[in-house]
């Protein structure tokens, strides 16, 4: 199976916006894998979403006006409450047949999250580095032009160093360790510096190498549809660097998505350092996230020039991750 045609698994939550996008008394327009969403915040009651298509004319529902704890089409007026349900078509002075799709929605660690899927929802996913005082948390946010699964394969594979060598020298990856399980792969790599020096964004990011007994390891993880990155230096009870990642489809054929991230720094025993720093920390990450978009839109690029997947990967990992991939997803029409 060509894994750039499975699409992300719906029955799942997937974070579609930032907490402050949306405001009180406001609707903010969202989509997940090609079907638009309408999120909405009334004064009145709690967040609610719904397909953001008015089941009279299919026009946005985002065009219109909220009204108590429902929403109002910007074309005839109609209303819909928080169920979906259409409670007035003013035209008959009364409820409506048709009614629109409520999506379950939640809230977590400044995150809006929808669940697409079908049945109970699972648990929300959870970050706990982000309300953690110890850490410092810094927000991700990119639209990028490919297949999620090319992310997934960036991140995971630490080989692609080379590509960062303009920003941090030359590493040598090692990998320690795969471990696999129903729906998740991990992987646990230690790093070698053979040439170059540390940035001072990656310095102030991990610390130097740890002069302690042990090994400086970090660990990525695919828990479908999520991935993780700690880093942890010897002897260290918390990770420095702490990372959650979810890479949201915003168009139907999947070549497109939104990647949400929760990038936490521990912080150091200095009270205020870590906000001296902090520009140079995103700065680094900034160059870093930078060349991985470029390279993963340029294999998506390559895939849509050649009309499917010509990859002759030989990383046994890599390969162990697409299977994950592959049987956590749903075929793309």
């Amino acid at each position: 199976m060509d894994l750039r045609r499975v699409g992300l698994h719906p029955n799942f939550w997937h974070p579609v916006a930032w907490s402050d996008e949306l405001k009180t008394g406001k609707m903010l327009a969202a989509s997940f894998a090609g079907d638009p969403i309408m999120l909405a915040r009334p004064v009145e009651g709690g967040l609610f979403a719904l397909a953001d298509r008015c089941s009279h004319r299919q026009v946005p529902l985002t065009k219109g006006v909220l009204s108590g704890e429902g929403v109002r089409c910007g074309y005839h007026g109609w209303k819909f409450g928080r169920d979906g349900a259409c409670i007035d078509v003013p035209s008959l002075g009364k409820a409506g047949p048709n009614g629109v799709r409520a999506y379950p929605v939640a809230e977590a660690d400044g995150l809006v999250f929808v669940y697409p899927g079908e049945g109970t929802p699972p648990p929300l996913p959870s970050h706990p580095a982000a309300t953690d005082p110890e850490y410092k948390t810094r927000r991700l946010d990119r639209r990028i032009k490919c297949h999620y699964s090319f992310m997934h394969e960036n991140l995971m594979d630490m080989n692609h160093q080379f590509l960062h060598r303009s920003l941090m020298g030359s590493i040598r990856p090692v990998l320690l360790q795969t471990r696999r399980g129903p729906g998740w792969i991990e992987a646990t790599y230690r790093f070698e510096r053979v040439g170059g020096g540390q940035s001072l964004g990656e310095k102030f990011m991990i610390g130097p190498s740890s002069k302690v007994e042990g090994v400086d390891a970090m660990v990525i993880r695919t828990q479908y549809p999520y991935q993780t990155l700690t880093f942890a230096r010897a002897g260290s009870a918390k990770p420095e660097l702490d990372l959650w990642l979810s890479y949201v489809p915003v168009d139907k054929e999947q070549r497109q998505n939104r990647s949400f991230g929760l990038m936490s720094i521990k912080k150091p025993g200095f009270p205020g350092l870590i906000h001296l720093f902090w520009p140079f920390i995103c700065l680094f990450t900034d160059g870093i996230f930078g060349q991985d978009q470029w390279i993963v839109e340029a294999e998506q690029r390559a895939w849509d020039d050649q009309g499917g997947d010509r990859n002759k990967e030989i990383f046994p990992l890599i390969q162990a991750l697409r299977e994950v991939l592959a049987q956590g997803g749903v075929p793309l029409p």
